[in-house]
């Protein structure tokens, strides 16, 4: 099988609005399984290649950050979709990055966000978010071995330009 197999969970939360009780459907996270095809990622350009195959399934207009959750041996886990942002921003908190990194007991992360703009150049906020995510990670004990922007026309390593 090639490309990704998507599974999104759905939770139930409850929240009173009014004096009234109401169930909200909350889609917490989408975990996509990955082929063996693209399974170990030791490269960016590995990377690349799996995050690849996930942006050329969805229209990008739209900043999606992802998880790659890999385990000891590089091998790609599952593809975890975080967060869904505008179409110059998106929002990542710690907190929703590494949730189903402990849950999951992910030895290490990569991170990976799409530029609608096709600028490969990261933002002050790029690098100021993955510095934050990298400090995080420490503490978890969770190492996060690169992130990824990408675009349709190529991508950027922060960890080839230095910022981990």
């Amino acid at each position: 099988m090639m490309g990704l197999v998507y599974q999104p969970q759905a939770e139930s939360m409850y929240v009173f609005v009014c004096g009234f009780l109401l169930t909200v459907l909350t889609i917490s996270f989408m975990k996509i399984n990955v082929s063996e095809t693209l399974k170990t990622v030791t490269e960016p350009e590995h990377i690349y290649k799996v995050v690849d195959s996930y942006f050329k399934k969805i229209d990008i207009c739209k900043e999606h950050f992802l998880v790659l959750h890999v385990d000891t041996r590089n091998k790609v886990k599952f593809l975890e979709l975080v967060s869904i942002g505008i179409l110059n921003a998106s929002l990542v908190h710690p907190r929703e990055v590494f949730v189903r990194a402990v849950r999951e007991c992910s030895a290490q992360i990569v991170l990976a966000h799409n530029h609608p703009s096709g600028d490969t150049e990261p933002s002050h906020e790029d690098i100021m978010t993955t510095k934050r995510l990298v400090k995080a990670g420490e503490i978890l004990g969770i190492t996060v071995i690169d992130h990824i922007i990408y675009t349709k026309n190529g991508y950027c390593s922060l960890k080839e330009k230095g910022v981990l």
